[in-house]
């Protein structure tokens, strides 16, 4: 189902939004994240998909990849370390502590004590267990029902002490702060609500780096952005409002036009459209997608939202799974990519866009648009993967080499 939103806006980024997410803040936070080990160095790719362009009619088709952004596997290796730097130096003013000495773990015995927790559906916990092993503090982590036995050893890899709960994710949220309440723990959340923005501030705030790259690769000005259309996934609204505040910023009033693309059974940014407020989801929740299976939006990403994503999208699980099916076999000239199922998202999105002519026709694309697709994720649960792809990420990435030497020569 698609959704425009009636309240989108293609003026100047706003000046009371630059309040909550700026270019230069997210620039601050991409150079502090650099002295990060668990980061690769250099950018992540953005690969052109000529030929998937061709067969869905449009004149580009890319897709950045933050598989390997870091061991983690994920973009959410960008929020979380920043949303604790940025906590620490709020709660230790008067130390003048260096935040790339924090981050590189310069200061662990005054952190010993220090206590973080969050609920996660896997990435954002993992990320979070890493930066705060790395930094020197401890870590709990709440996981609900549908977490798998996969991601919670991943997290726990890292350290952190894992607390299951019986319900659903949002349930782990309001768990999570209870436990931080009742022990003087800090709560780590990618979700904001009542009385709790700036933490979720930050770790949208580190999602900029993405769009600073993009902006960097595909050579884009300000007056002029390299693409006409970016779908961006869902969930409680995070990515998409770090990715686009930037490019707004940058663009203005010719910014692309954003697609935000969530599951059917979690809706919860459709429905926020729907209502004019951050609002819950009408379905299940539980999705293949486990990254994007939030029941509630954030109030704090839906101020972005609300005025800058042009339409909510929401795609079946069935969907996602082609897409991924379709990212892994590549093509001559497209190369076999390992993207997990909240990550194929956004590609899932221009697919059945593409293949609804109505839904085209109302997003505004057709043979001249230049599309952006963000993978999120790769293979960060391996036996969900191998179950939606029918191979593993590691017969995936054999072909992806072939396909690059037989590039190169």
């Amino acid at each position: 189902m698609l959704i425009a939103n009636k309240h989108a806006s293609h003026t100047d980024y706003p000046r009371d939004l630059k309040a909550i997410l700026s270019v230069e803040s997210a620039e601050e936070s991409r150079a502090w994240l650099r002295n990060w080990k668990l980061l690769n160095s250099s950018a992540t790719p953005l690969w052109d998909l000529p030929d998937a362009a061709a067969r869905l009619g449009v004149a580009r088709l890319s897709i950045k990849d933050e598989s390997i952004r870091s061991p983690l596997g994920s973009f959410k290796a960008l929020g979380a370390p920043i949303a604790l730097v940025r906590l620490i130096l709020r709660l230790w003013p008067e130390h003048d502590l260096d935040p790339k000495g924090l981050i590189q773990g310069r200061y662990k015995d005054m952190l010993a004590n220090l206590v973080v927790i969050s609920a996660t559906d896997g990435n954002h916990g993992k990320a979070l267990a890493a930066a705060a092993q790395t930094i020197g503090c401890n870590c709990v982590i709440v996981l609900h029902a549908n977490v798998s036995a996969e991601r919670e050893r991943a997290i726990a890899a890292y350290g952190a002490q894992i607390i299951r709960i019986k319900g659903n994710y949002d349930e782990s949220v309001e768990e999570a702060a209870r436990l931080a309440r009742e022990n003087g723990w800090h709560v780590v959340s990618d979700t904001s609500y009542e009385g709790y923005e700036a933490i979720p501030r930050d770790v949208m705030q580190g999602y900029g780096a993405i769009a600073a790259e993009i902006v960097e690769q595909s050579e884009s000005r300000a007056d002029a952005s390299a693409f006409t259309h970016v779908f961006l996934q869902g969930g409680v609204g995070g990515l998409a409002a770090g990715v686009a505040s930037y490019l707004w910023e940058i663009h203005g009033r010719k910014r692309p036009r954003f697609v935000v693309v969530e599951p059917q059974q979690a809706d919860c940014l459709y429905q926020s459209a729907l209502e004019g407020r951050a609002a819950k989801a009408t379905g299940s929740v539980d999705s293949v997608m486990a990254g994007l299976a939030c029941g509630e939006a954030s109030p704090l990403a839906w101020k972005i939202l609300e005025p800058c994503a042009d339409h909510f999208l929401t795609i079946s699980d069935e969907d996602a799974i082609a897409a991924m099916r379709r990212l892994a076999a590549g093509s001559g000239a497209d190369i076999p990519l390992v993207v997990g199922e909240s990550g194929a998202a956004g590609y899932a999105g221009v697919e059945v866009a593409m293949h609804d002519s109505t839904v085209a026709r109302a997003i505004g694309l057709n043979r001249a648009s230049r599309v952006l697709v963000i993978s999120t994720e790769g293979a960060t649960a391996p036996s969900v993967y191998s179950e939606c792809v029918g191979e593993t990420a590691g017969s995936v990435l054999s072909r992806q080499t072939q396909w690059l030497k037989a590039t190169i020569r």
